[in-house]
């Protein structure tokens, strides 16, 4: 495996990673809500059994940063051969949405379809290093005919190259490239559209890190974003760890400032928590009760506006 500075798009993502952390949030969660969740996860998982027996993996009701209250429900399947079939729903508001996504894998070539309710399907093949340090990528949508994209990423000791292009007539040809080492790299990201001729998005970035610290600066949005970063391993023992992002748009003169941390009680049980300049904070219990199965709680609260009522969660991942 190459070591090096990786691509453009990894500048930063360890902070990120910590700060944006996945929250299951079902806003005035009840009694009655709970029983029909574990309902439904008791009907699919003796569905099942009864017809395969592979690997289940079950996350109920996932909500990501923006806390719409959405409310998710997955199960993956693992055959002997490698196939794996993931089937989800969600419901937003009084809308229910799904899709269906069969990963296959065969040597160095891994290839994913995915069905969804506006009968859309996608499909993206990917070829792990037909020569070392290089993947490429091949995806279209149907029935999207401009959709179509090839992306080709190489890593090298000292530099990571991402290159893609569109498969229509006048297609985005984007390119972005990395070079230093693990410690530290500077980097930048272009996209030029060759229907109207122009440059879409031109972003700088550099990194920095050593074994336990990893800070980043990046300049987005031609110039009008600039966004800094912060990630510290405090205690790798306890898996405890800090993080900041600030970030500033010079159009609005809008600063926004997010701090988060995470420690692990026990091997078992890892609790986050997170707050922005504006009050909100967040907060996440997750405990592996048996090998990669998991009891996740989580909730949101305007410390601003203590009055609303707060959002709270849970979430059951099974793997028998």
């Amino acid at each position: 495996m190459v070591k090096g500075p990786g691509l453009y798009s990894d500048i930063g993502k360890k902070a990120r990673g910590l700060l944006y952390f996945d929250v299951y949030s079902l806003s005035m969660c009840s009694c009655d809500l709970i029983v029909r969740i574990c309902s439904s996860i008791l009907i699919c998982m003796r569905r099942c059994v009864d017809e395969i027996l592979y690997k289940v993996d079950i996350r109920a009701y996932l909500l990501y940063k923006d806390y719409q209250g959405d409310q998710k429900f997955t199960i993956t399947t693992y055959s002997p051969t490698g196939v794996a079939i993931t089937s989800s729903g969600t419901k937003r508001g009084e809308l229910f949405l799904g899709d269906v996504n069969t990963q296959l894998k065969r040597n160095n070539i891994t290839t994913d379809i995915n069905v969804d309710t506006n009968s859309n399907l996608f499909t993206a093949i990917t070829i792990d290093e037909p020569v070392p340090g290089l993947k490429t990528i091949i995806s279209f949508k149907v029935p999207d005919q401009s959709s179509g994209k090839v992306e080709l990423q190489y890593l090298h000791d000292y530099a990571g190259i991402c290159a893609s292009v569109g498969g229509c007539a006048n297609p985005i040809v984007s390119f972005s490239g990395v070079v230093g080492t693990n410690s530290g790299s500077i980097g930048a990201d272009v996209s030029f559209d060759t229907k109207t001729g122009n440059f879409i998005k031109y972003n700088a970035g550099l990194s920095l890190s050593n074994a336990d610290l990893i800070a980043s600066l990046t300049m987005n949005d031609k110039g009008d974003t600039l966004n800094a970063s912060y990630y510290h391993v405090v205690k790798p023992l306890t898996n405890t760890l800090v993080g900041a992002e600030v970030n500033r748009v010079f159009s609005t003169n809008e600063n926004t400032i997010l701090v988060g941390t995470q420690h692990s009680l026990d091997p078992l049980t890892t609790v986050k928590a997170r707050v922005n300049n504006f009050g909100k904070a967040s907060a996440v219990i997750q405990h592996e009760w048996r090998p990669k199965s998991f009891f996740t709680l989580s909730g949101e609260v305007d410390t601003r506006a203590v009055d609303k009522s707060a959002k709270f969660g849970l979430a059951l991942a099974l793997n028998p």
